[in-house]
């Protein structure tokens, strides 16, 4: 692989770059150092052995101390095989992944790299999620803002056909409806707390897989008033859902970072995630400690099935009644930094590490960890894979 400027340091992200540290492993000059980051390890671009040629790949590197898994070519192993440092887009999912649960096939390599195995975190866009300044919702408000929120939720409720009550819990789900984000777990899970809770509503926005769709199309016909569902993504009603749901409600099987509950800290609803990745990392569960020191930031639970969402929904529900606890939760939540300036700084820590210092100075690497963040959190605003564009109320 050749430049017509020789980089300092070569960023790959995921598996469609992973190839990227292959290509400059064999090429003969000296070459920059690679970092590849993994965004999620479940997507990992295997191809037929067949086009070894068509990807002008060496058959030397076709073996398991190469890019070859499983008798394909493996795009993100040779990433994580021939890269100088490895990064994950959360500290607890760089740990996961180095075990069977999380690792897809790839733990033991990870494991076998990770004293070159980093995790940090995503931040978010905070000129796009600014509540102050959004144009998708319905009454902007400064960060911290409870009162107006309540104004938003009123109109969200009517939007959705809900039925207008203050008072009751407004559960938000914006997810692609995936087995990964446990969707599924929660259409089990909401006959059970419509029932043993009339003062619950919730509203979903996203697409995707068709038995999760037709789950939640049952239930907002079974609950009409109460369960309601947009079976499509759509940016705008993602934001109004952060600024109007008392919780946001992630319960992801895995989540390398999760940016959901990071919308939700900075718009004042409350997240309610699973122990897993990022959503652990960024989240403090309300646990009577954390309450008492008043740290907690929303609820986490395991493990990951229907009853320890039913049970983590009743503690829920028990905070929502006391107004002034759940008031200092939500202004808690709203203080969090998740903007990209923490990680942006590690970003370039970490490219100062491993770019010598006669090569570049300490302006361009920032700059670059400035660029980085830019473009990951350009990507991150990309509509996932939407399924039908029914709605259901």
């Amino acid at each position: 692989m050749r430049f017509p400027r020789r980089p300092d340091l070569v960023l790959a992200h995921d598996w469609p770059a992973g190839l990227t540290a292959a290509y400059l492993h064999f090429t003969p000059e000296a070459t920059p150092p690679v970092v590849q980051t993994i965004h999620n390890i479940a997507f990992q671009g295997r191809f037929s052995a067949e086009y070894l040629s068509s990807f002008e790949l060496p058959i030397e590197g076709f073996s398991q101390n190469g890019f070859e898994f499983h008798g394909d070519i493996g795009f993100l192993k040779a990433g994580l095989y021939y890269s100088r440092w490895l990064i994950a887009v959360s500290p607890n999912y760089a740990e996961e992944i180095q075990t069977a649960e999380f690792g897809m096939g790839l733990q033991g390599l990870l494991y076998s790299r990770r004293a070159s195995l980093s995790g940090i975190l995503n931040g978010v866009d905070t000129d796009v999620w600014n509540p102050e300044t959004d144009p998708d919702i319905h009454f902007p408000y400064k960060a911290g803002n409870v009162w107006t929120r309540r104004s938003n939720k009123a109109a969200f409720q009517a939007e959705f056909g809900l039925t207008q009550n203050p008072d009751a819990l407004l559960i938000g789900v914006v997810s692609r409806l995936t087995d990964q984000k446990g969707i599924d777990l929660l259409a089990e899970a909401m006959p059970v707390l419509m029932r043993q809770n009339h003062a619950l509503q919730c509203v979903v926005v996203g697409g995707g897989e068709l038995h999760i769709e037709r789950q939640l199309g049952h239930l907002a016909r079974r609950f009409p008033g109460r369960f309601a569902c947009t079976l499509r993504y759509s940016e705008s009603l993602g934001h109004r859902a952060q600024a109007s749901a008392d919780v946001i409600f992630v319960p992801s099987r895995f989540e390398p970072c999760g940016l959901t509950q990071l919308y939700a800290l900075r718009y004042g609803a409350v997240p309610v995630v699973s122990r897993v990745g990022g959503l652990a990392d960024t989240i403090i569960d309300a646990n009577a400690a954390a309450l008492s020191a008043g740290c907690a930031t929303g609820f986490v639970f395991s493990p990951n099935d229907a009853t320890a969402i039913i049970n983590v929904m009743h503690r829920v529900y028990k905070v929502f009644c006391d107004k002034p606890l759940w008031t200092h939760l939500q202004r808690n939540g709203s203080q969090q930094d998740v903007s990209w300036q923490r990680p942006a700084a590690q970003y370039g820590d970490l490219f100062r590490k491993l770019v010598p210092s006669h090569h570049s100075n300490q302006a361009d690497v920032l700059s670059f960890s400035a660029k980085t963040a830019a473009g990951k959190r350009n990507i991150a605003r990309r509509p996932p894979i939407a399924g039908s564009e029914r709605s259901v109320s």
